[in-house]
Order: structure tokens, then sequence, then C-alpha cells
């Protein structure tokens, strides 16, 4: 009996139709001083891969323009009075709610007791998940565009802390770094990164041709290879006899290998798509360049945070006072 294949992946209609409107969600945000009102593209959540990729769309402000869009802000004087499991929703959040949940639409909260309690006092089906704390990271990352009128600060802790899908990032480039030490500038430096890796994997589906193409021709199987060495062979048969500065190919392929790429050159003439063998040769060249130099900061800048960490936290000591992680622990 051959293997079952895997059923294929859903669509991004069949996505959005399960959420209904479009796949639109709306999101209920608590800032320091009030709630906000966005709406997003709720199809995201849902994604395969949505872990690792949601928190980038907040990594920088433009960024975010993409994905979620502000409807209100309102200020509220005790927060705690308007969302309660023992009055339910108060009449000014209800009704700031009501004017954007319309029916069929669902709200995400960043709280389950959020959740229970506007839906049993308004009927609004709600969501509350990993991937829509992710969402809620973001928010708080870049609230100050989003909502200009909200003068007060998040603290550090509520701020910064480790997204999970960041949190995958910097450990697959064995990047440590503890959750109150993560800077904005750290944030930054991981969406380069993370843009990077995003279009080496666009390169990789096209390059899955030229792939086929080589185990055609010279019967050399690249199935496990990078991007980059696939690119590289690419190359090595488009365009014989010219230097390739991606790395030294005597380290990359075998002596046979080799000998079969300059005895089988003449064979690929007119089998390949040469100019955009090279285009994509040359982006991931320069992207592994950027990675270099991207990884490096981004050690130094956890170097210099964990210092900084460090100081703060001996003055703490100093004065009588737990340092951060102590207190950030205490709170929950």
């Amino acid at each position: 009996m051959g293997k079952r294949s895997l059923p294929p992946p859903p669509s991004h209609v069949s996505l959005a139709a399960s959420l209904g409107n479009d796949g639109i969600i709306m999101v209920l945000f608590e800032t320091p001083s009030g709630f906000a009102i966005f709406s997003f593209d709720g199809v995201r959540l849902l994604l395969p891969d949505a872990m690792e990729n949601i928190w980038a769309n907040f990594g920088r402000k433009y960024r975010a323009k993409c994905v979620v869009w502000r409807k209100e802000f309102q200020f509220f004087e005790d927060k705690s009075a308007d969302i309660n499991p023992v009055t339910g929703v108060s009449k000014e959040l209800s009704a700031m709610l009501m004017k954007w949940c319309c029916p069929g639409y669902k709200l995400a909260v960043a709280k389950n007791e959020y959740k229970t309690i506007i839906e049993a006092s308004l009927g609004i089906p709600c969501l509350c998940d990993d991937a829509m704390m992710e969402v809620m990271w973001g928010l708080k990352n870049i609230m100050h565009s989003l909502v200009p009128e909200e003068k007060s600060e998040l603290s550090k802790e509520e701020r910064l802390q480790m997204s999970q899908g960041l949190q995958m990032l910097l450990n697959r480039y064995g990047v440590d770094v503890k959750p109150e030490m993560v800077s904005d500038r750290i944030i930054g430096l991981a969406c380069v990164l993370y843009d990077c890796d995003g279009n080496e994997k666009v390169h990789s589906i096209s390059l899955h041709d030229g792939g086929n193409i080589l185990k055609d021709v010279s019967g050399i199987d690249p199935r496990d290879w990078s991007p980059m060495k696939l690119a590289t062979a690419l190359k090595m048969v488009c365009y014989p006899g010219e230097e390739i500065v991606g790395g030294d190919p005597k380290e990359m392929f075998s002596d046979d290998v080799l000998l079969k790429f300059e005895e089988d050159a003449h064979k690929y003439e007119g089998k390949m798509y040469n100019a955009i063998c090279l285009k994509i040769y040359n982006e991931l060249l320069s992207y592994n360049e950027v990675r270099t130099v991207k990884v490096e900061q981004l050690r130094s800048s956890v170097k210099e945070a964990e210092k900084v960490y460090q100081t703060d936290k001996d003055a703490l000591r100093s004065w009588g006072l737990d340092p951060p992680s102590k207190r950030f622990k205490s709170k929950k």
C-alpha cells in the first residue's frame, strides 16, 4: 500500500469563511487608561505557522498597518468596574462593544475572564488563545503609535515581555535573552532576520523546479540541500566557469558532484531560466550577508541589555528592593 498523501492546507478563503465577515475580527485592547477597539485580519490566527509569524506584524508600527485598524478608543476611570465578574460589562463599555461587534463578528480579548464576562453579558463570541496573545503582545509593543491619546506607560514587563514567536526566532539563531531584557532594538533586529528567512522561503519554492531539472539531467538529488547550496549549484550549471562568491564549491560539494556539474553544463542550455537563477543566487547571497551582520548586532545588543539589567538589579538590591525578575513573577 502506498503512502497516504496529506490533505492540502486550508485556503485563505476557507479560513476566512470559518470566521465570517471575510475573516475580519474585532479586538478589545486594554491600555493603562482605557479600552481601544481594533479590527484585525483574523485569518492570520488560523494559519499553520501563526505562532511563528504574528509577532513580526507588530515589530515596527509600519508593519502593523497592513493587519490591524483602529476603530475607537475611550478613557475609563475604573476599568475594574467596567468589566466585572459580578456586575458584568458597564453601560459605557457595552455601548462601545455593541457599536463595533455587529452580529456575526467575533471579539478577541486578552483574558479568559473577559471572554466569560462578555459572552455571558452581551452574547458576543470571544477568542482568547495563544495566537491571540501574540497579537496583544504586538499591540502593547506599538501602543503609543496606535493610541496616541494614551499618555501613561505600560510597565517594561508588560510592554516588552517575550512573545512566543519572537522566542522561536531567537532560539533558531542561538540567541538567549530573558523576557525582561527584550528591547526595541532587539525586536527591530529580529524583524530583519525574520524578513531574510521569509524571503529565503519564497526563493526556495522557486528553486524547487530548478532542483527537479538538476535531478533529471544529472541524476543529482538536491532534496536535503539548503536554498543557498541549491542556488549555487544552479548558477554553476547555468554560468559554468564564473566565480562563485557565496562560498567555496569544494567545501559545498563532493568532487564527483563538481565533476558532474562541469561535464553536464552544456545539457542545461535551454532548460533553465538563467537570469532568474542568477537573480535568486545574488539575493540569497545578500540575505546571508545581512544575517551575518544582524546576528552579530543582535548578540551585542543582548550583551548590552544584560549589563544594563545587572546594573539595575544590583542598584535595586542595594536599596533593599526586589530585582525586576522577582517583581515580575510576583505579579503572576
